[in-house]
């Protein structure tokens, strides 16, 4: 079933390339430690196991992560009304609906599937939000979920995340336990040290690529449905100044759910971190919102609609 979400064919062109060379890459980083470490049924079953985990059971830990938990219409009744209305107006399955008790304003969408979807905002964002803002980022976060690109973007982001635990395992148990491995094992390990390197390299970029055409395709697409790009703008303009004024040290649980935020969690002096970010700048997703206004202002004018 088709969602009146507008459809992006680049953003389904993007995916599909990106999941296409992280296929690639996934079966040569497998083929690469079962070389390694000379054990394939140990390394399949183990990267197969996590794998499903994380497709099947991705909402869940991305709202254990973020403390949020699923609320029920009787103790947000406002929020929940906003869902429903977007979801009838998107003609798609109604998301489960989840609060997060952080100061941080933001909000995410994740579930592997329309019909297993979760949108979870921040008690930050509620607080701050006007009605017609808080609209425009669930839109957002729905079209997101429309798109398919939450799926995408979580199975994506697996690679990266297997390949940086064994980078991880492979430094501590050289560090702590050097002195009992003889010189064989100590190649090994850093082979395979070597190839998860890489491997986290690669995915990293490719990932941030995608998600940064995403967050532009999920705002177009949110402000057509809605017909008020400004509202979405104001909401974004609000949630980065005062996500800026956040201390780093509370941001730092956030950022690594950076992808799935629809504003990414980095302090007043991001530095280098922007260039490697998962968003697109603040000022390219503005000026593409005024854009849109400013087409749905020719198509309202006498004698230009339709």
């Amino acid at each position: 079933m088709r969602s009146r979400f507008r459809s992006d064919r680049q953003l389904t062109v993007r995916m599909t390339v990106t999941m296409f060379l992280l296929g690639l890459l996934y079966v040569a980083f497998v083929v690469a430690l079962i070389v390694f470490l000379k054990s394939w049924v140990l390394v399949v079953v183990v990267v197969a196991g996590m794998l499903g985990a994380q497709f099947w059971f991705s909402d869940r830990i991305a709202l254990f992560a973020m403390r949020g938990r699923v609320v029920e219409r009787e103790e947000y009744p406002g929020l929940h009304s906003v869902v429903d209305r977007l979801s009838a107006m998107a003609d798609m399955p109604k998301p489960v609906v989840a609060v997060s008790d952080m100061d941080m304003p933001n909000a995410f969408a994740t579930g592997r599937n329309a019909d297993n979807a979760v949108v979870c905002v921040t008690t930050g964002l509620l607080r701050r939000l006007e009605p017609a803002e808080l609209e425009g980022v669930l839109a957002h976060e729905m079209a997101h979920v429309a798109h398919k690109d939450v799926a995408v973007i979580t199975i994506a982001s697996f690679l990266g995340v297997i390949a940086g635990l064994i980078v991880r395992f492979a430094f501590y148990s050289q560090l702590f336990g050097g002195g009992r491995r003889d010189q064989n094992t100590a190649v090994v390990f850093a082979a395979v040290m070597g190839v998860s390197a890489a491997v986290y390299a690669i995915s990293f970029l490719l990932i941030r690529a995608l998600s940064r055409y995403r967050e532009l395709a999920a705002d177009r697409a949110a402000a057509l449905l809605t017909g008020r790009p400004s509202a979405l703008a104001s909401a974004l303009t609000k949630v980065s100044g005062d996500i800026a004024r956040i201390p780093t040290k509370d941001l730092r649980t956030a950022q690594a759910f950076n992808a799935f935020y629809f504003t990414p969690a980095l302090g007043a002096e991001p530095g280098l971190s922007r260039l490697f970010s998962t968003h697109p700048s603040l000022q390219q997703r503005l000026d593409q919102l005024g854009r849109i206004s400013a087409e749905l202002g020719r198509a309202a004018e006498p004698g230009k609609a339709g």
